[in-house]
């Protein structure tokens, strides 16, 4: 079985408070990428995750480090793109994380299961998609894993290369 991963495509991350130019053009690349995966995997897992933070945000390290309040759990911002909405379907396993990585990535993907295969898109590569990719190769090291490059963005484009970069360093396939 292969899984296909999409890392937090809300709105606050694209079009949103911390979404930028880079984050906003992967939308279409994503939706395409969720539809041929469905087509050619018909048996295969999609999970999204979606950052959830609540109204004390602030308060917490993530927000003292980053003072911008995004991804409140019932806004705007913290509802998925409506296109890539869409494109999961009501059969896709959405999760919520209330920091850059989903501890439960492993638990949700199941160890009981023949993984074949790893697939991550979505933003920003270099806080969330790579806090995921990181949990998911020390849960499953002998799987494929593929960080699919331009269905994902960055902060910056050289943030995305970079952590692209620190990706390929371990052991993950980046296309």
């Amino acid at each position: 079985m292969k899984v296909l991963v999409v890392i937090d495509m809300q709105n606050d991350f694209t079009t949103g408070v911390l979404g930028n130019a880079e984050c906003a053009a992967v939308i279409e690349p994503v939706v395409q990428k969720i539809e041929a995966f469905r087509k050619a995997e018909p048996d295969g897992l999609v999970i999204a995750t979606l950052d959830t933070h609540t109204e004390n945000y602030m308060n917490t390290q993530e927000g003292k480090f980053l003072p911008v309040p995004h991804c409140i759990k019932g806004t705007e911002g913290w509802q998925l793109v409506p296109a890539v909405q869409q494109a999961l379907g009501s059969d896709a396993v959405i999760t919520e994380k209330g920091t850059f990585g989903a501890i439960r990535l492993p638990e949700i993907i199941g160890t009981g299961r023949t993984i074949d295969e790893i697939q991550i898109i979505g933003v920003c590569t270099d806080i969330c998609v790579i806090s995921n990719a990181m949990i998911l190769k020390a849960a499953f090291p002998e799987v494929p894993l593929k960080v699919i490059a331009d269905c994902c963005a960055g902060v910056t484009p050289e943030r995305h290369n970079t952590a692209l970069a620190a990706m390929q360093a371990c052991q993950m396939i980046t296309e």
